[in-house]
């Protein structure tokens, strides 16, 4: 039982699965500090009052056994969390443009007679002998 867990876990990825998630929380956390302690405050004394994450709306006050009670909206931590949100997704787009390339295009067609898989240079289907035209860029398939 413990082998077919094992292949299980192989088969699956999982073992991959949680190293990028330790991964991805370890960069979350890096991001989060770079935001929190770099972007955030030039972005505090950019906006004026510096305490802009405090700002609310007080919809109802009321007094109950000597303390003063606030229904309010908090606008400035929801400002705050969605400012958050958007440095950090430009954050992590950037790194992710820097260490994750895209693939190369392919270097092999389908032949439109036969369909077999061909190199895109060809000039004549090694398969069926078929004459072919210079590969177009939507001919091209994915081999």
């Amino acid at each position: 039982m413990l082998q077919g867990f094992r292949d299980w876990l192989i088969k699956q990825n999982i073992v991959a699965l949680a190293l990028a998630v330790v991964i991805g929380t370890a960069l979350g956390k890096v991001v989060s500090a770079f935001v929190a302690d770099v972007i955030m405050p030039l972005v505090g004394v950019a906006l004026p009052g510096g305490s802009w994450r405090t700002v609310r709306v007080v919809l109802e006050r009321s007094t109950v056994e000597g303390k003063v009670v606030e229904n309010a909206l908090l606008l400035g931590d929801l400002l705050g969390a969605l400012l958050d949100f958007v440095i950090i997704a430009g954050v992590v787009y950037l790194i992710t443009k820097v260490f994750i390339k895209s693939p190369p295009p392919p270097d092999t067609r389908s032949c439109p007679k036969c369909l077999e898989t061909i190199p895109t240079a060809a000039t004549r289907c090694r398969y069926c002998t078929a004459e072919l035209g210079p590969a177009r860029s939507d001919t091209a398939s994915m081999a």
